[in-house]
């Protein structure tokens, strides 16, 4: 296999023994493992995210039963070519007895019409079709083909799993990057797979990029580094436009002054930048955000006050319309003061860069078709209005951010109201949980 090749691609399993993930499907005894082991395998759709393995187990069914492999792309390809895979794949049943195995790549970009190019083909077991999708196949995949092939879910892989593929590829000097001598601490090869959001292809893309940088260096060691993997990942960034200082150093006033609760200041700047020129709605739109990252729900009514100040200068326009800034301004200048919102956002997002798109538990999913209740949507899901206080023990947040708390109000106006609530709920929920464990431990004594 030549070097110039992808390390994704160099690394790619041969053998189930070296699939890494899906172990509900793959584990020893478990039926899709014991089908291809057996070669009893049939027509099936593989349903997971980027990176999770359906190309590349597609390519380990076809090695290890001895069949012809067909790689078909929905993106590139239509129907046309499909009838020439057919006639291939019939003669060759025909002569030898040989297996084909029609691998279609995101088969959800076919429509309808077009899927149903497979039926008979399927139907006759002229070919072995394996489709492969990132979208959920109740919606996007014809029911009549749905009903001749077995959907297999696969998941995302987990940072462990993702970890594992990373040190084999360090350490392969032939297929991966052994001979390279790259050194790489668990903590960045977990790092990698955080922010590979369970997609080994992805992981296996960063360590590359981080080798060809590394590889340059003519001394030292070779390491990757926290401060490498987020300069290769970093996503891009707009640079905001810092010309007219002074136009900045008064909105930096007025904002202060507002946070600060010093209504005549904040007056002072609003007028001297209205005075000056300033468009009045882009001081209204500041205002808007100040209601929620400076008082958020200590005092719920100043947003309301933003937008109804917005509302009478776009109505009434100047200089009429600017005494409603000015009331705006002093209202939320004397208001109780609060930043846990703004504070909440922040930290929600960090946990989002840092594991982005983490699945729903199944059982806050709509079954919305009978596939999905088969794979177990909505099961286990506690209605809260059917229970005392409507409150219930269960989990919301996806299973890595368990137990998580991004808001945390603060002492001042309303939220300390909400802080008493959520701390008398936590504790009740707290109570349901403990219950719950005793009547298991009962149950299974």
């Amino acid at each position: 296999m030549s070097e110039t090749n992808p390390l994704p691609f160099r690394m790619r399993p041969r053998s189930l023994d070296e699939f890494v993930g899906q172990t509900h499907l793959l584990g020893e005894g478990k039926p899709l493992r014991r089908a291809i082991e057996d070669d009893r395998i049939g027509s099936m759709l593989f349903w997971g995210p980027p990176g999770c393995g359906k190309t590349t187990l597609a390519h380990v069914i076809a090695k290890q039963t001895g069949s012809d492999f067909v790689f078909f792309s929905a993106v590139l390809s239509g129907v046309k070519e499909v009838r020439g895979v057919v006639e291939q794949a019939g003669k060759r049943q025909k002569f030898d007895g040989g297996r084909t195995i029609l691998f279609v790549d995101e088969i959800h970009r076919f429509n309808k019409a077009q899927q149903d190019a497979f039926l008979p083909h399927v139907e006759r077991g002229t070919l072995t079709l394996i489709g492969a999708t990132t979208e959920n196949p109740s919606f996007e995949v014809n029911n009549a083909l749905l009903s001749r092939v077995s959907v297999y879910m696969l998941h995302a892989l987990s940072d462990e799993e993702l970890v594992g593929v990373l040190r084999t590829a360090l350490s392969d000097p032939e297929r991966g990057l052994g001979a390279l001598s790259l050194e790489a601490s668990d903590e960045v090869l977990t790092l990698i797979a955080a922010m590979s959001n369970g997609d080994a292809r992805r992981a296996l893309t960063v360590v590359e990029s981080a080798a060809s940088m590394l590889a340059q260096q003519t001394s030292g060691a070779r390491t990757i580094t926290p401060e490498l993997v987020r300069d290769i990942v970093q996503r891009k960034t707009e640079l905001y436009d810092k010309s007219g200082e002074e136009h900045f150093n008064l909105i930096s006033a007025l904002h202060k002054s507002l946070r600060g609760s010093d209504p005549d200041a904040a007056l002072y700047w609003l007028y001297r930048m209205l005075e000056g020129g300033e468009d009045p709605l882009y001081l209204a739109r500041r205002m808007v955000r100040f209601a929620s990252e400076d008082i958020g729900l200590a005092d719920p009514r100043a947003l309301t006050i933003a937008l109804a100040a917005k509302d009478a200068y776009h109505f009434l326009g100047s200089p009429e319309g600017e005494l409603a800034l000015a009331e705006a301004v002093v209202y939320m200048a004397a208001a109780p003061k609060s930043n846990a919102i703004y504070r909440a956002e922040g930290a929600v997002k960090k946990a989002i860069r840092e594991n982005p798109s983490l699945p729903v538990p199944l059982w806050i999913r709509n079954a919305v078709t009978g596939l999905m209740k088969k794979f177990g949507y909505g099961r286990g899901y506690l209605y809260p209005h059917d229970h005392s206080d409507g409150l219930v023990d269960q989990e919301y947040m996806p299973e890595r951010l368990a137990g998580s708390r991004y808001y945390v109000p603060g002492e001042s106006g309303l939220e300390e109201r909400i802080k008493a609530r959520l701390e008398e709920w936590r504790q009740i929920k707290a109570e349901l949980k403990a219950q719950n464990i005793k009547d298991n431990e009962n149950n299974t004594s």
